[in-house]
């Protein structure tokens, strides 16, 4: 029996290399290729071809939510498994609307990340229990009271908002994101109307208290 391909797509060395040792030690999972950021992502999945990818969210320059949505607009059904660092309540909804098949933290053991390829190289979603649990309460939930405002941004508003918070200056958030940095003032104009913040200080704390509150560690 030939071996699923997976390719893995992260910008920290030591986590493909943990990811690979692991997939290694199974009987039906391959590592094929790895990649970096969103165009070393582009160009393995179209030269390799693999069955899988398991990609973070968070690399240089366009992220992997860009990287999904491209991969989809141009016709992959490469089933994909976010592993991510990032809070699932905020991110996981986003991935899986933007077309990956799962979504895990990761703080998780990599025998979870194993199980949750072979799920969705099953066909069905992974995320945590957890997470599910919530998505049926507000499917179900015909009075939702409990949205957070930052469901108002888009996928890019909240990752400068998030970049802000981290204190990252908006030129180097525009050198990061690959846009210029009159773009970077349309989306902090963006996010403060949308959060219904004053000023310039009021987004810096918001964003500062919103990514501790998200900090894992």
């Amino acid at each position: 029996m030939s071996s699923t391909r997976v390719v893995l797509i992260d910008d920290h060395p030591v986590v493909r290399e943990g990811l690979a040792i692991s997939f290694q030690q199974t009987d039906d999972l391959v590592i094929c290729g790895e990649a970096s950021d969103y165009y070393e992502g582009l160009e393995v999945i179209k030269k390799l071809k693999p069955d899988v990818a398991v990609m973070d969210l968070s690399l240089q320059g366009m992220g992997g939510l860009d990287l999904i949505k491209t991969l989809r607009k141009k016709g992959h059904k490469l089933p994909i498994l976010v592993l991510s660092i990032h809070n699932e309540s905020f991110y996981a909804e986003r991935a899986i609307r933007a077309g990956a098949q799962g979504y895990i933290m990761k703080q998780e053991r990599t025998e979870e990340v194993i199980k949750a390829v072979r799920q969705i190289l099953q066909g069905k979603i992974y995320v945590s229990r957890e997470l599910s649990d919530s998505i049926m309460y507000k499917f179900f939930d015909k009075n939702p009271t409990s949205d957070s405002p930052l469901d108002r941004l888009t996928d890019r508003e909240l990752e400068v908002y998030q970049l802000i918070g981290q204190g990252v200056s908006p030129h180097k958030i525009a050198d990061d994101l690959c846009i210029s940095i009159k773009t970077v003032d349309s989306y902090r104009a963006r996010i403060k109307e949308k959060l219904n913040l004053k000023n310039g200080t009021e987004l810096l704390q918001s964003a500062i208290q919103w990514v501790q509150s998200q900090d894992l560690g």
